[in-house]
């Protein structure tokens, strides 16, 4: 990607935020709020004082469960309505909001303990720069974790299909495996996945998919996260 070039404008997302938020208050919303929330959590593992980017944080859904650990949190997002609903949701937790793109991180060299990117990487074409940059504002030792869009799932078919009839938002995602995150970063790490479930499931009968698929380790959930450690 060129010096200059977005992959995408942020006005594509300024109506999302009550839609965003009214899927994860669903049923079968919140059952992929709560196995998303628990594969980030497990593999960030924030801590009280740590300084934490939160790379593409939204409408702050995700960023919360971050911030009741205790870390202090800067959430980037490109869209400004999203920003100030994060604002609202995190009122009275240290986190500090700032509006930019991924793919030119507005920070220093090595200022947070770890970062953080919640389901924005699909928003960029030039993924492995994107991933790199979030290295260079991470410390060493320090901690990515990126979460992404599985291309080997159900899900991202039915998106595929909705971007073929010209969804907005839809059209422009780029799905990945497991195997190429595995590869975007510049050193070794490990890639688990989630949502097993599709979301026409009856909440029930999807809990049961979700147990039976993180416990045979399959490949195959729309929630693909992986985490690196900066050497």
């Amino acid at each position: 990607m060129s010096s200059g070039e977005r992959d995408i404008d942020g006005r594509l997302f300024d109506e999302w935020p009550e839609k965003y938020d009214r899927w994860f208050e669903s049923p079968i919303g919140a059952l992929v709020k709560k196995y998303e929330n628990e594969l980030f959590l497990d593999l960030l593992q924030p801590r009280p004082g740590e300084r934490i980017l939160d790379v593409g944080c939204g409408t702050g859904v995700f960023t919360l469960n971050i911030l009741t650990s205790g870390p202090r949190v800067t959430g980037l997002d490109i869209s400004i309505p999203m920003l100030k609903r994060a604002e609202q949701k995190t009122e009275g937790y240290p986190f500090r909001s700032v509006a930019g793109d991924m793919s030119f991180l507005p920070f220093s060299d090595e200022c947070f303990d770890k970062v953080v990117s919640m389901t924005a990487l699909e928003f960029i074409a030039n993924g492995r720069d994107a991933v790199a940059d979030l290295f260079r504002v991470t410390r060493k030792g320090g901690v990515v974790v990126v979460t992404t869009l599985n291309s080997l799932s159900p899900w991202a078919a039915r998106r595929k299909k909705a971007a073929d009839k010209g969804h907005a938002l839809f059209e422009r995602m780029i799905f990945r495996s497991p195997d190429e995150m595995r590869a975007i970063s510049p050193v070794k790490g490990f890639v688990k996945t989630a949502i097993h479930f599709q979301k026409d499931d009856d909440p029930k009968r999807a809990t049961e998919i979700e147990i039976d698929g993180q416990r045979k380790g399959l490949d195959t959930g729309a929630f693909l996260a992986a985490r690196w450690q900066k050497p």
